[in-house]
């Protein structure tokens, strides 16, 4: 079996994977990032078969019959459902390899994952990636793959912070000599963000809109801190008194009102993985960044936030949506020598 997994691992391409709840992106060892697409799967209900995935399921949201689901298979960035996140790893993983008619792909893959996930939740993952035609599974924590995508130096004995806000989880750690001091792992990111403005509409204005509307609202609109001048924009929605179509003016001011309980608790998580910092790390703080990255640091504001709160300069890394497939790149690139900060590999006999 080690040499029939080997033997086609020469005609694969070995790929690391941030399997994001709102995004799948898909980095090609020796190639870079090739694929980022919705983590979105359409389902014929009537018939269990898979209709469409990534960006064409996408397309879909809001627009099919009752009888097709068109869903996220990850919530709160774990597998919850188990099947369909494996034809969807299996639909990335061909994507890759289309043109390589002469062998089904056995790629080595590196998956980013919550560091708060259960051993559970850890081993779905795991079994889904085998299952969708990977011959070595190795898992890597999102905020260690990020911390390596923003190329800190995480080998170093000073303390290295990141903070990976995503579409399902906030991922804090405090990173030195290759592994996590101190770290947080909160189910409220950038979906939770989007909830909160469905939540304000509807109380404050009895308007329902959709998670695309309040998804534009977010990336135009909000802010973590007040600007210097507000924005405004207009929405349109389904007025929940009369059922009809309604549109009203909203702005900046009222969508930070929304989002602030989502904020805050983010905010309390960087600030609660600093206070548990040994004093012998959190010298270092006093002369090092707070580094924050994920689809989340795109809030305005939101640097200046935790800066206030927490009394440390903040940056957004570079490119800061591509940064734990990045990392995860990084690590299939050098998997020797960056073995020791893996969460686990199994079934070597495969590699």
């Amino acid at each position: 079996m080690l040499m029939l997994g080997r033997f086609f691992g020469l005609f694969s391409k070995d790929i690391g994977i941030d399997l994001g709840t709102a995004n799948t992106l898909v980095y090609v060892r020796g190639r870079g990032i090739v694929i980022n697409e919705p983590s979105v799967v359409a389902v014929n209900q009537k018939t269990g078969r898979v209709l469409a995935i990534g960006e064409e399921a996408r397309k879909m949201v809001g627009r099919t019959p009752g009888y097709i689901s068109v869903y996220k298979p990850l919530v709160n960035g774990v597998v919850s459902d188990f099947e369909v996140t494996e034809q969807m790893l299996k639909y990335f993983i061909d994507k890759v390899h289309e043109g390589n008619f002469l062998f089904p792909p056995r790629p080595r893959v590196v998956v980013g994952l919550p560091s708060g996930v259960t051993e559970v939740e850890r081993r779905a993952v795991e079994d889904a990636t085998y299952n969708a035609g990977a011959r070595a599974v190795f898992l890597i924590e999102e905020p260690m793959a990020a911390a390596i995508g923003a190329r800190l130096p995480i080998q170093d004995a000073s303390a290295n912070v990141i903070v990976d806000i995503g579409g399902g989880t906030t991922e804090v750690a405090v990173i030195s000599m290759g592994g996590m001091v101190t770290s947080r792992s909160l189910r409220i990111a950038g979906d939770a963000l989007t909830k909160n403005i469905i939540q304000y509409l509807r109380e404050e204005h009895n308007l329902f809109i959709g998670d695309a509307t309040a998804e534009r609202l977010k990336i135009e609109l909000g802010s973590a801190f007040p600007l210097e001048e507000e924005l405004e924009s207009t929405v349109r929605g389904r007025d929940l008194v009369t059922g009809l179509p309604k549109e009203i003016k909203i702005t900046s001011q009222q969508v930070r009102v929304a989002l602030a309980p989502s904020v805050q608790r983010i905010v309390a998580s960087v600030r609660s993985a600093i206070e548990e910092t040994p004093p012998e790390l959190i010298a270092d703080l006093l002369n090092r960044y707070i580094y924050i990255s994920g689809g989340g640091s795109l809030l305005r504001g939101l640097d200046e936030l935790i800066a206030k709160d927490t009394n440390l300069p903040v940056r957004v890394v570079d490119d800061p949506l591509t940064s734990v497939v990045r990392g995860c790149g990084l690590v299939l690139e050098n998997i020797d020598e960056l073995q020791d900060i893996l969460v686990s590999t199994q079934k070597e006999g495969y590699v």
